[in-house]
């Protein structure tokens, strides 16, 4: 497989973002996603009780929005989307309260911006690598725990965005990572047949929706595959870690080299 355009489109690369593109370590991962709730709790106890019903004490403020919050993540799992603003209109329902989902959202994305994101080691100079070989280039990112307008300025800040010519977050959309439509868009919106696409991710719902959207191939990243004790919890239950397929790297330097033998 050269990376030179053909005339359906050429190929595409398409890149999970979390423990792919960009990941914190697992002890930074932890306290993250800790005040992911914490900022939902601070939004629900300031919120107006629902009339004629008296809301929850605060101590069950976060135990319900964690609750919602994991089955956000079980939704996502099996390809369905529950964007934070809906988690926080849930969590609201639950204890007898308003929130404003437009003012947890705000929180989230001041959050990501105060919040040290790491590159994944080498990932910029190889993604330029490939699009110099001709490349089409997409991101494919299940977005439960903050949006994707809170990503987009710090992808930009990183120095991806102008590498990546496609962004799809599942929060924008019905689906998430394993469903293949959401990995069909990404193709469509490129331009680029399913058959001619590779995606590369670090878990079972790349791998697995790969394989369903008919992709030329899933990779499995391992090279960040350090996570955060809630983060692998809710997110990577056992063996999703390590799904089965034969392409797999573990650093990004490799990458252009399998994609080269795909043929």
């Amino acid at each position: 497989m050269s990376g030179a355009p053909t005339a359906d489109g050429g190929h595409l690369l398409s890149l999970d973002l979390w423990h792919t593109l960009v990941y914190l370590e697992p002890g930074a991962e932890e306290r993250y996603m800790r005040e992911q709730v914490d900022l939902a709790c601070a939004v629900l106890a300031e919120a107006r009780a629902v009339p004629g019903r008296a809301p929850s004490p605060r101590s069950e403020l976060r135990p319900v929005f964690e609750a919602v919050y994991a089955g956000a993540v079980a939704a996502s799992q099996q390809g369905r989307s529950v964007t934070p603003a809906a988690q926080i209109v849930e969590a609201g329902r639950r204890t007898g309260r308003r929130p404003s989902a437009d003012r947890y959202v705000e929180q989230l994305a001041e959050l990501v911006r105060g919040t040290d994101f790491r590159r994944a080691p080498h990932a910029l100079e190889v993604l330029r690598e490939l699009r110099d070989d001709g490349w089409r280039t997409a991101l494919v990112s299940n977005t439960v725990g903050e949006p994707g307008a809170s990503l987009r300025p710090m992808l930009e800040r990183m120095g991806f965005a102008e590498l990546l010519e496609v962004l799809v977050f599942s929060d924008e959309l019905p689906w998430t990572k394993p469903a293949p439509e959401i990995f069909l868009r990404a193709a469509e919106r490129s331009g680029v047949a399913p058959g001619r696409t590779v995606h590369v991710g670090d878990g079972w719902v790349d791998i697995e929706g790969a394989r369903r959207a008919g992709l030329r191939a899933g990779v499995l990243y391992t090279g960040l595959q350090h996570y955060g004790q809630r983060y692998r919890e809710l997110f990577l239950p056992r063996g999703w870690a390590e799904p089965a397929t034969p392409y797999r790297v573990q650093s990004w330097p490799e990458l252009p080299e399998l994609l080269a033998s795909l043929g």
